[in-house]
C-alpha cells in the first residue's frame, strides 16, 4: 500500500482486531463504504473514524442497526440531531448496564455466601 492515508482490507482486520467475515458484513449492512479498485478494498479516514465509531458503539451494547442509523443520521440531519439521538440512546444503555451490574453484583454476594456456607459444612465434617 503506497497511500498511508488508505489501509487495504487486511490492514484494516489487523488495525481494528475484526475477522474479513466481520468486515465484509460490515460493508454489507451499510456502515463502511470502502474505495474500490478492481477487487482491492481501501479505507481512508472516513472509515476508520466510522469503524471506530461502529466499534465503540458495540463495546457501549448498542446494536448494529442502532449504530447504522446513528451513523446515517449525520449526513441527512447534521450534528445537532446525532448528539440528541446519541444522548437518548447513551441514557437508555446506561440504564440497562446500571440493571446488569447490580444484577451481577446480587450474583458475586450469592456466590459468596454459598462459598462460606460451604467451607462452614465443610469444616463441621472433620
Amino acid at each position: 500500500m503506497t497511500d498511508t492515508s488508505r489501509l487495504s482490507f487486511k490492514d484494516m482486520c489487523v488495525r481494528f482486531d475484526v475477522t474479513p467475515r466481520t468486515l465484509r458484513y460490515y460493508e454489507y449492512i451499510e456502515l463502511l463504504s470502502p474505495e474500490k479498485e478492481g477487487r482491492a478494498r481501501f479505507y481512508g479516514p472516513r472509515e476508520l473514524a466510522r469503524m471506530t465509531l461502529i466499534l465503540r458503539g458495540r463495546r457501549f451494547g448498542f446494536s448494529l442497526e442502532e449504530i447504522r442509523q446513528w451513523l446515517l443520521m449525520y449526513s441527512k440531519q447534521g450534528t445537532r440531531p446525532q448528539y440528541e439521538t446519541f444522548l437518548g440512546l447513551a441514557d437508555r444503555q446506561l440504564s440497562e448496564l446500571e440493571r446488569q451490574k447490580a444484577d451481577l453484583d446480587a450474583t458475586i454476594d450469592d456466590l459468596r455466601a454459598l462459598r462460606a456456607t460451604t467451607v462452614d459444612d465443610l469444616s463441621k465434617l472433620d
